[in-house]
C-alpha cells in the first residue's frame, strides 16, 4: 500500500490526485486548511479510514512539520509527497499595495514546498538504504512558470522558483534513491482557473491530468508537462527571442488583481 502525503488537497489539482491515489489503494496525508472540507473529501474517496487528515496552513512551517511526522509514525514512512498547496493572484508591481500579495503568492507557491519536503527527506533516505524503491518528492509548478507573463509577475516568478528549486533538490538527491519530479500543468479545469476571463488552450480535466500525473510520479519523470500539447507551446516560447515575446505577449489578457489601486 502507498502512503501518499499531499498538500493543497481541498480543492483542484490537490483534490483529484487524492482521488486518484485513494483509487490506486493508498493511504493518504491530506493537507488543507478547512476540517469541514477535508471531512467532505475524505468520505467520497475509497477506504476512507486509511486516510489522515491535517487542518493547517501550509505556511505554519512548524504545524506542517508535525503533520508530516504523524503521518510518517502513523505509516512507518512515506512512499510519495506532493507539494501541490499555490495561490494564483494578478500583480502589478507600480502598485506598492501588491507587495503583500507577492509576498504571499512566494511564501505559498515556494516556501511551502519546501517546507513539504524538509521533514520527509531524511526517512525517505533510511527507506532507499533499507531496499525500497520508488520514493518520490513531486513540485507542483506550471507553465506560466516557463515564461513571465505580463500582469502575473507573482505566479509567473513563484512558478519559475519551483521548477528550478526542484532541479537543484533532484541533482542533490540524485543518490539518495528518491526521485524529484516536476509536474508542469497547462490549463486544468479547477477552481483557480474558472476564475479566469480569457481563452485557455488545450484546457484540461482534473481527473484526466490527475491519472496523467500519477503515471508521470510512477515512472519518476524528472520533468512532465501536462497535457503535452502544452510542453510543446512551452518549448516554443522558450525559442521566442525577447523582443518577439514581448510583442506577441505585451497586450496578453491580465489575470485580476486582488486588490485596485
Amino acid at each position: 500500500m502507498q502512503r501518499v502525503f499531499i498538500t493543497g488537497a481541498s480543492s483542484g489539482i490537490g483534490a483529484a490526485l487524492a482521488q486518484y491515489y485513494a483509487g490506486q489503494g493508498a493511504a493518504l496525508g491530506l493537507v488543507a486548511r478547512r476540517q469541514d472540507v477535508l471531512e467532505q473529501l475524505r468520505a467520497g474517496l475509497s477506504h476512507p479510514e486509511r486516510h489522515r487528515l491535517y487542518a493547517l496552513d501550509v505556511n505554519d512551517h512548524a504545524a506542517l512539520t508535525a503533520a508530516a511526522e504523524d503521518f510518517i509514525a502513523a505509516g512507518g514512512g512515506a512512499d510519495v509527497v506532493v507539494a501541490s498547496a499555490g495561490i494564483s493572484q494578478g500583480t502589478l508591481t507600480e502598485h506598492a499595495e501588491d507587495q503583500q500579495v507577492f509576498e504571499q503568492v512566494f511564501a505559498t507557491n515556494v516556501l511551502a514546498t519546501v517546507a513539504t519536503f524538509t521533514p520527509f527527506i531524511a526517512t525517505m533516505k533510511r527507506q532507499a538504504q533499507a531496499g525500497q524503491r520508488d520514493l518520490r518528492l513531486v513540485g507542483v509548478a506550471s507553465v506560466a512558470g516557463i515564461r513571465g507573463l505580463p500582469g502575473a509577475g507573482a505566479y509567473s516568478g513563484s512558478k519559475a522558483a519551483v521548477i528550478s528549486y526542484c532541479e537543484s533538490l533532484r541533482v542533490e538527491l540524485r543518490a539518495s534513491g528518491i526521485k524529484v519530479v516536476t509536474i508542469v500543468p497547462g490549463y486544468i479545469d479547477t477552481p483557480m482557473t474558472q476564475v479566469n476571463h480569457y481563452k485557455m488552450p488545450f484546457l484540461m480535466p482534473a481527473p484526466r491530468f490527475a491519472a496523467k500525473a500519477g503515471a508521470a510520479v510512477a515512472r519518476g519523470s524528472s520533468y512532465q508537462v501536462i497535457p503535452w500539447q502544452m510542453g510543446v507551446v512551452a518549448k516554443l516560447l522558450r525559442l521566442l527571442p525577447n523582443w518577439l515575446y514581448d510583442l506577441a505577449f505585451s497586450k496578453a489578457p491580465h489575470k485580476a488583481r486582488k486588490t485596485k489601486g
